[in-house]
């Protein structure tokens, strides 16, 4: 389940570059059947889990990137105004890397960054049970994406590693947040770590070469889940606003109404981050808005805009579409 951050300036990217197959797409007016008219959706309604956002100025087009469905790895869709939307029916990553179980890839929250660099979780090889994340380039951002061949971090002892996203830090430098799956070795109950002992599900941070994805130095641990956040917590999207640090986070149970989305926020890009408390997060819930199991949210660099996905049924086996919404933050408090 799951997804990330953006990229703003891109402006290298040459329009004739772009070519989608749109011979049969989804386009999807905004309906604002919510209360509030910073959240809007769905703006797909056919399943999109774990969308992902990128603005490319030369484009002058948003591109929103999703979880496997239909026989394709990576989804791919187009907005011309962050309001309408297609669903292409190109997948920008049809070959995974040579470490992935090709018998059954299930590539989770794919996120594209940079120049392009696409971030992606499938299953190992080595370990079927588990995901390891991935890592992909491409001149195009619509791809192909071509894959490198060795993962980018698998922690299988713990459960595997999902939900990568990139996140630029003012001073220029490049970061990759991503979740360690240690729910995947649970004892059971919701998201299978509902059963004590509990798992840790912690958020880690690596930092990385202008390329995306060349590691410098040791991954560190910025974020885990509480007694709060009940089985877990996932799907980060790191974002820096007025000199704060927001890492926005989804906890509970994707396949649970308990599903939301809240955040943290810290004065350095290592931490120590704080969770946000009621009665500022989380921020989206089921039960309101006309909402059911929001979250795996990716925000813009900038804090302007987010997506997310929430279920388009009464339950997961309806599938999930993806929303909008248009955050406001003061200080070290986001409302939507």
């Amino acid at each position: 389940m799951d997804c990330p951050p953006t990229v703003q300036t891109l402006e290298h990217i040459r329009r004739s570059d772009l070519k989608l197959k749109l011979q049969n797409f989804m386009s999807v007016p905004a309906q604002n059947i919510t209360k509030r008219d910073t959240v809007k959706g769905p703006v797909i309604t056919s399943n999109f889990p774990d969308p992902s956002i990128l603005w490319v100025p030369s484009e002058d087009s948003w591109f929103a990137f999703a979880t496997n469905s239909g026989g394709v790895n990576v989804q791919l869709a187009t907005s011309p105004d962050f309001i309408s939307w297609m669903v292409t029916t190109q997948d920008v990553l049809p070959t995974v890397g040579a470490w992935v179980d090709k018998t059954n890839p299930a590539v989770w929250a794919p996120m594209a960054d940079g120049s392009f660099v696409l971030y992606y979780a499938a299953t190992s090889e080595q370990d079927p049970t588990a995901h390891c994340v991935g890592v992909a380039t491409s001149a195009n951002v619509t791809g192909p994406y071509a894959p490198l061949a060795d993962p980018f971090v698998c922690h299988l002892d713990q459960g595997g590693a999902i939900d990568a996203a990139g996140h630029h830090h003012p001073d220029g430098s490049l970061y990759v947040v991503y979740k360690i799956d240690g729910n995947n070795r649970g004892n059971g109950g919701s998201c299978n770590n509902g059963v004590p002992p509990i798992k840790s599900t912690p958020i880690m941070l690596q930092k990385v070469a202008a390329d995306g994805y060349t590691k410098i130095g040791s991954e560190s641990q910025i974020l885990d889940r509480d007694d709060g956040d009940g089985p877990l917590i996932e799907a980060p999207s790191l974002i820096h606003v007025d000199n704060v640090w927001f890492l926005f986070f989804s906890s509970g149970c994707f396949a649970e109404e308990s599903y939301d989305l809240s955040y943290a926020y810290a004065s350095s890009v290592t931490g120590p981050y704080t969770k946000a408390r009621s009665p500022v997060a989380p921020l989206l819930t089921s039960g309101k808005d006309g909402l059911k199991a929001p979250g795996s949210a990716c925000a813009m660099v900038d804090g302007s805009k987010l997506v997310f996905h929430a279920w388009l049924g009464d339950d997961i086996n309806g599938g999930r579409g993806m929303w909008t919404a248009l955050p406001s933050i003061s200080g070290t408090v986001i409302t939507l």
